[in-house]
């Protein structure tokens, strides 16, 4: 717009343009909007009464006078936890730092809990209240970023999903990093190389041929065939909880092995035989011992030892 045509605004910031004052309002001047039929004009519209006058007044004068807003929820900041039973617990650590010492030492902690909390509850207290060098990952705290992967009595498991009441707590609870990946600190460990794994079965869709004017369309029947393995988050419960990982450093992994899973059986994906030549390796889904560790340990729930069966299927099929 040229500066001749740029309206002029008073000092006080107002301005006398009607599309400003629709902005402000919220409706055309002169008009009063009916549900009914459209607008209408002002002289069919009632007089506005006291009480809508003082429905418009500004909130902050009205908390001025003491009043509370129309939209404050009558909640109170801390949450009365007084009807949760609490229960007091050990919580054994596994402690790292290879800054200080390369010896490995377990610390433990007594903790008074509340029904309700959680594993990372539980982390989060030692760290926020006892010792703030404490170290873990975790970042949404509910079961979907799979940042807190580790192993909690001995099991992969996501400590934001692990409720402390359904644990023994009887025997001190053990939390430790998990296996198979190198321990940076504390229970964070070096996940490159489960990362590497996952980057060389191409996690992404290969789509020959003309790209599709809106999107490449997908029955319903072929989206089922692959849905469970799209629930992966890469949290390494299921690769780290494999004792073939453990002791092969080289083998993809289950993690892997169900990424590629998820786009070899998508039918608008061209890249399956590469992907399947890829697992047809000494280090491939050919490694699998077929003990369900992966499985058990899922905090998703996927068939991953059914999956990696259906990969061996596939490769199967095709030199067939």
């Amino acid at each position: 717009m040229s500066p001749s045509h740029t309206p002029e605004r008073p000092e006080n910031g107002r301005s006398n343009d009607p599309q400003d004052r629709v902005q402000e309002h919220g409706q055309a001047p002169g008009h009063a909007q009916d549900d009914r039929a459209g607008y209408k004009t002002d002289a069919d519209s009632p007089a506005v009464d006291a009480q809508d006058v003082a429905g418009s007044q500004d909130p902050a004068a009205v908390n001025a006078e003491g009043a509370a807003p129309a939209s404050k929820i009558d909640v109170q900041d801390d949450v009365e936890r007084a009807d949760i039973p609490t229960f007091d617990l050990t919580l054994r650590i596994r402690r790292y730092n290879p800054e200080v010492s390369d010896e490995v030492r377990w610390d433990e902690f007594k903790l008074t809990m509340y029904g309700t909390d959680r594993v990372l509850d539980a982390l989060h207290k030692v760290k926020w209240e006892i010792d703030g060098t404490l170290v873990f990952r975790r970042s949404c705290a509910h079961g979907v970023c799979g940042s807190d992967a580790m192993r909690i009595n001995g099991q992969n498991r996501l400590a934001c999903k692990v409720l402390l009441k359904d644990l023994d707590l009887s025997k001190p609870v053990t939390v430790e990093p998990i296996k198979g990946l190198p321990c940076e600190k504390d229970l964070i460990v070096d996940m490159e190389p489960f990362f590497q794994s996952y980057r060389e079965i191409m996690p992404f869709l290969v789509a020959g041929g003309n790209e599709p004017t809106y999107e490449r369309f997908q029955s319903q029947e072929d989206r089922a065939r692959y849905d469970d393995t799209t629930k992966c988050i890469l949290c390494a419960a299921c690769t780290s909880s494999c004792p073939v990982f453990w002791t092969d450093g080289q083998y993809f992994g289950p993690a892997a092995i169900v990424n590629a899973h998820r786009f070899i059986f998508d039918s608008r994906d061209d890249a399956g035989d590469l992907r399947l030549e890829i697992l047809n390796d000494k280090e491939g889904v050919w490694r699998c011992r077929t003990t369900f560790n992966c499985t058990e340990a899922c905090p998703r729930g996927i068939q991953i030892t059914k999956a990696i069966a259906e990969v061996k299927n596939a490769i199967l099929s095709r030199s067939m």
